[in-house]
């Protein structure tokens, strides 16, 4: 019996393969090679002006930081941590920050809170909704410097905000406000452009992922007797909450091309940079009209 027993032990242990001895091999194939060459070959322009435009540049921000530089004449001056130690004592800087977090809390809960809302207006059955949908995402196909003129005129002395309050009584005749110079308007001009302008996008995505919410909740929700009002904190709220933290990320991200000083100048900025995306328009539409409209009615003459 024991001699039994030893011949299977002996028949199994030469039947199964020593795991050391079995070999695979970890190299990649070619195929995976080339998928991998073609990979890295598709990523490499956009890696390089990534680099160039967004790597060396954040680096040489960091090389400025150590220094005081005067564009004037070129020169950079080693100053070591007294830049960052400004940081602390400087008005221009605290003023600034204090711009940037009011900024910050105030447009990015308002465009969250907004977009949720319209987005699942829009997602209900009510009348006309695709003529809504249209008319709410046109704010995303303005450009930046014309949504900057339409404001500006907006809000000007003369502009349509400012008849609006002489009418209703609340301003004197002939006493409108300058929104645009006052440092205590200027900024929540701003706040109400940038909310204008990135509601649309924002309710988009809401609107997207509302597509795929199963209605079978909402109708299992009303068996219940849940309102309106329950149905949007319990259902829609919850379901959307992955594309709410999307939207609160880029919402701060976006809070990055906010790098005005003080409310003063706020507006003055805004209007260089506007008027810099106009000026090629302009320099386009004085030539058109200088030289191939006077073709024209020299045409026209002979």
């Amino acid at each position: 019996m024991a001699a039994c027993v030893c011949w299977t032990a002996k028949a199994s242990k030469a039947q199964t393969p020593d795991a050391a001895a079995i070999q695979f091999d970890k190299r990649p194939s070619k195929r995976k090679l080339q998928e991998w060459r073609q990979g890295y070959l598709f990523l490499t322009p956009a890696v390089i002006v990534l680099g160039i435009f967004i790597g060396i540049a954040a680096l040489f921000v960091v090389y400025l930081s150590f220094h005081k530089v005067n564009l004037f004449t070129d020169s950079y001056t080693f100053v070591g941590l007294e830049n960052y130690a400004r940081l602390f004592t400087d008005n221009m800087a605290r003023t600034a920050l204090l711009n940037t977090l009011s900024f910050s809390v105030v447009v990015v809960p308002c465009q969250t809170i907004i977009a949720l809302v319209i987005a699942s207006v829009l997602n209900s059955k009510i009348r006309g909704k695709y003529f809504f949908r249209t008319v709410y995402f046109l704010p995303t196909l303005t450009s930046s410097s014309a949504l900057t003129i339409i404001f500006m005129f907006m809000f000007s002395v003369t502009g349509p905000i400012n008849m609006m309050l002489i009418n209703a009584g609340i301003l004197p005749a002939g006493g409108g406000i300058n929104f645009l110079e006052n440092p205590d308007f200027a900024l929540k001009v701003i706040m109400v452009m940038n909310i204008w302008s990135t509601v649309p996008q924002y309710t988009t995505m809401y609107l997207a992922s509302l597509q795929d919410l199963p209605t079978s909740l909402y109708e299992a929700a009303e068996i219940d007797g849940a309102n309106t009002l329950q149905k949007f904190t319990n259902i829609t709220v919850p379901y959307l909450k992955p594309i709410t933290t999307y939207v609160l990320l880029t919402g701060i991200i976006g809070l990055q091309s906010f790098q005005s000083q003080n409310a003063g100048t706020m507006w003055n900025q805004v209007m260089a940079a506007a008027c810099i995306s106009v000026l090629p328009i302009i320099i386009l539409y004085l030539i058109f009209n200088k030289f191939f409209m006077v073709g024209l009615r020299m045409d026209g003459e002979k």
